[in-house]
């Protein structure tokens, strides 16, 4: 292999931290089961070496039902993934939407599992289309450095 040609690999997929509780169990598990499902998503990349990345998905679920917590499941799945030779404008949406996208499958069951374990009914999460994520963020990010370099421009008129 040529040794500046791009190299991608996954090292491991590990969970790094998770938490599932039930505040209102067993009393949750006598009432009619129609849940409101709050999800909060969120997914970090940081550079561990010159080769290694560590990339994190890390979810919140909250389910209320009649208007109690039924249960609160906190999960950070990650993976260690090897890059070398990758351009820096492919390296940031690899960082950002691809190698999440690997690691959500693995969150996913991982949930469901806990909340089943749990006592409640399966929670199969909805897919999650980083790279629409990683786009919208870019955006505002674009956004939000114009906004500033015209603030500043105001600023040094007055």
């Amino acid at each position: 292999m040529a040794e500046n040609q791009a190299q991608f690999a996954l090292q491991r997929i590990y969970i790094k931290d998770a938490s599932f509780e039930a505040p209102n169990a067993p009393a949750s598990f006598t009432k009619e089961w129609k849940p409101e499902i709050k999800l909060d998503l969120n997914s970090g990349a940081r550079k561990l070496d010159e080769q290694h990345f560590e990339v994190s998905v890390k979810v919140t679920v909250t389910a209320t039902n009649a208007d109690e917590t039924a249960f609160l499941v906190e999960l950070e799945q990650a993976g260690l993934f090897t890059m070398a030779n990758i351009p820096e404008e492919q390296l940031k949406p690899m960082l950002g939407a691809m190698c999440p996208n690997i690691l959500f499958p693995y969150l996913r069951e991982s949930i469901d599992s806990l909340v089943v374990k749990g006592g409640f009914p399966a929670l199969m999460l909805a897919p999650v289309n980083f790279d629409a994520l990683y786009q919208q963020r870019l955006q505002q990010e674009q956004q939000k450095a114009a906004e500033q370099a015209q603030a500043e421009g105001s600023e040094t008129i007055q």
